[in-house]
C-alpha cells in the first residue's frame, strides 16, 4: 500500500474497531411515552412519512447484543430535533430529538456503551439543515430584513417565488446552509465541539460532505482534534475519497462495497477482477485504507440478503469479504440476523426482537468473523497482497509482522487442489495451518499450503496454528 495520505491525528482505535450502525427510529422502541403522534406499529411496512418509535433508551437496551457480537463501535443516523423519520433535516442542532429522548439520555448511552468498550459516533448534517430550524423559518418569513439572510442561498430579492433557495438535491426542506458565512460555520463548528463536551462522543459521520468546501473541512477537523484528538471523522463519499482524505480519517469505502456485491452476490466480477481492484483501491487510499469503513448494507442501499436473492451462503462469503479486506468493518442493523429490505424506504424495517425469527446462520458468521479478526492483528492490521485467483475463486494473503492469515471466498461451484504460496523460511519442520471456521488442518508441501477441495459458495480464513 503506498502511503500518500499521512495526515497526522488518525485515532489508532478506529482500525481494531468493529462498528454497528442503527436507524434510531427502527432499531428498539423501549419508551413508548417518546412516541410520536400516529406512530406506526412496530414491524409495519416502512415509510418515508411515518415514525415507529425507535428511541435512545432502546438503543441503550439493545448495547447487550452489540457487546455479545463484539461490536466495538456504534455509528448512530441523526438524533438531533428534526422533523422526519431519518432526521436528516435537523431543526436543533444543540438538542436531542425529544421523540429519541434527551441529553441526560445521550449521555447515558455514550456511558453505558463506553463501560461495555463500545465508541459513539454520531451523524452530523452539516451541508444542509430542516425547514423547521428557526433561523430558516425566520429568513423565509422576513426575507431580506432577517438577521439570518445570508445563512443561505437564495437567487430571489424576496422569499416566495417558489423553490428559490439552494437546497440538498432539490428536497424544498432542506435549505442548504452557506458556509461561507462566518456566523454558519461558528453554529456548526460549536455544534461540533458541544456533543463531545456535553455527551462525551467519539466521532462524526459527516453527511455529504462533497457537497462543502474543502476549507471548512480543515477547519472543522482542527476544531474537533483540538477538544477530542482521538475523535474518528468519517465522510459519507460514494466516488473518488482520494480529494478527502486529507481531512477525515476515512470515508464510507462505498467503492469496496461495490467490489465485493459484484464478486460475491452479482458474479459480476471473477477473483482476478476483484483482487485487481482492490489492489487500485488499495493505491488509492494509501495509509488511509486502515481507516476506511467497509460495509455491504447501509440505510441508503437495498439490503444484502435481498440483493442477494436470500442466498445466505453468498451473504456469508460477501460478510468474510468485508471482515477480511483492509479497513474497519460495519454492520447495519439487522444484517446480522437476516432483515430483508429493498432500497430506501424498505432498508430501514423495524429490528425484529424475537430471536425466532433471525438468521442464525448469518448471525453466527458474523460472530464467528468478528472473533477472529479480533484474534488477528494481520487481519486488522496486516498489508494485503493476493495469492490467486482462480476463476471464480479469490485467494490473498494479511501480513503483520507477528502474523498472518491466509483468506479464500469461492461464491460460485467448488473447486480442488488448491495451491497457496506460502514463505515459511526459517523452518525445516512447518507448523500446520488450521481453518478458523471449522478447525481442520492443512499442511505445506514445496513451499505451498494445500487445500484439497474448496466448497461451492463457502469461504475460509486459515492461520497458523502454533499451539502445537
Amino acid at each position: 500500500m503506498t502511503a500518500i495520505h499521512n495526515i497526522a491525528g488518525r485515532p489508532d482505535w478506529v482500525v481494531d474497531a468493529v462498528f454497528y450502525q442503527i436507524f434510531p427510529d427502527r432499531f428498539r422502541n423501549a419508551d413508548r411515552s417518546l412516541d410520536p403522534v400516529g406512530v406506526q406499529r412496530w414491524g409495519a411496512p416502512p415509510d418515508r412519512e411515518h415514525f415507529q418509535g425507535g428511541d435512545l433508551v432502546g438503543v441503550v437496551e439493545g448495547l447487550a447484543h452489540l457487546q455479545r457480537l463484539g461490536v466495538t463501535g456504534l455509528y448512530l443516523n441523526p438524533v438531533f430535533a428534526a422533523g422526519t423519520n431519518h432526521r436528516y433535516d435537523t431543526w436543533d442542532y444543540f438538542s436531542v430529538d425529544p421523540h429519541l429522548g434527551d441529553l441526560g439520555v445521550l449521555r447515558e448511552l455514550v456511558d453505558e456503551a463506553h463501560h461495555r468498550g463500545i465508541r459513539v459516533v454520531l451523524d452530523g448534517v452539516f451541508n444542509h439543515c430542516g425547514a423547521g430550524h428557526p433561523a430558516f423559518r425566520d429568513w423565509r418569513a422576513n426575507g431580506r430584513r432577517s438577521p439570518y439572510a445570508r445563512w443561505f442561498t437564495t437567487w430571489s430579492p424576496q422569499p416566495g417565488s417558489g423553490l428559490d433557495y439552494q437546497t440538498c438535491g432539490g428536497a424544498d426542506y432542506l435549505p442548504k446552509l452557506n458556509v461561507g458565512n462566518h456566523e454558519v460555520r461558528d453554529h456548526i463548528l460549536r455544534a461540533a465541539t458541544y456533543w463531545i463536551e456535553e455527551a462525551g462522543i467519539d466521532g462524526w459521520r459527516l453527511d455529504v460532505p462533497y457537497k462543502v468546501p474543502h476549507d471548512f473541512w480543515e477547519t472543522f477537523r482542527a476544531t474537533v482534534k483540538s477538544v477530542h484528538p482521538d475523535a474518528y471523522l468519517l465522510g459519507e463519499v460514494w466516488r473518488d475519497a482520494s480529494l478527502w482524505l486529507d481531512v477525515f480519517d476515512g470515508v464510507t469505502n462505498y467503492r469496496q462495497r461495490s467490489n465485493i456485491l459484484d464478486f460475491c452476490l452479482h458474479d459480476a466480477f471473477d477473483g482476478e477482477d476483484f483482487a485487481q481492484e482492490t489492489n487500485e483501491l488499495l493505491e488509492t487510499h494509501g495509509s488511509a485504507s486502515a481507516w476506511m469503513l467497509n460495509l455491504v448494507g447501509s440505510h441508503d442501499t437495498a439490503r444484502v440478503l435481498t440483493l442477494a436473492g436470500g442466498s445466505v451462503d453468498r451473504v456469508r462469503c460477501a460478510f468474510a469479504a468485508m471482515f477480511t479486506l483492509p479497513g474497519v468493518p460495519l454492520i447495519y442493523y439487522g444484517d446480522e440476523i437476516g432483515l430483508a429490505g429493498g432500497d430506501d424506504p424498505d432498508c430501514r424495517r423495524a429490528m425484529p426482537w424475537d430471536e425466532g425469527a433471525w438468521n442464525h446462520e448469518i448471525l453466527s458468521t458474523v460472530a464467528t468473523l468478528i472473533a477472529v479478526r479480533a484474534n488477528s492483528s494481520a487481519l486488522r492490521r496486516g498489508a494485503f497482497r493476493p495469492l490467486a485467483a482462480r476463476n471464480g475463486l479469490v485467494a490473498f494473503e494479511r501480513v503483520a509482522d507477528d502474523d498472518r492469515a491466509l483468506v479464500i471466498i469461492n461464491p460460485r461451484g467448488a473447486q480442488s487442489d488448491l495451491r497457496l504460496p506460502i514463505d515459511q523460511s526459517g523452518g525445516a519442520d512447518p507448523v500446520p495451518w488450521c481453518d478458523m471456521s471449522t478447525g481442520g488442518e492443512h499442511l505445506v508441501f514445496d513451499g505451498c499450503l494445500v487445500v484439497e477441495r474448496v466448497e461451492a459458495c463457502s469461504f475460509s480464513v486459515i492461520r497458523p496454528r502454533l499451539d502445537r
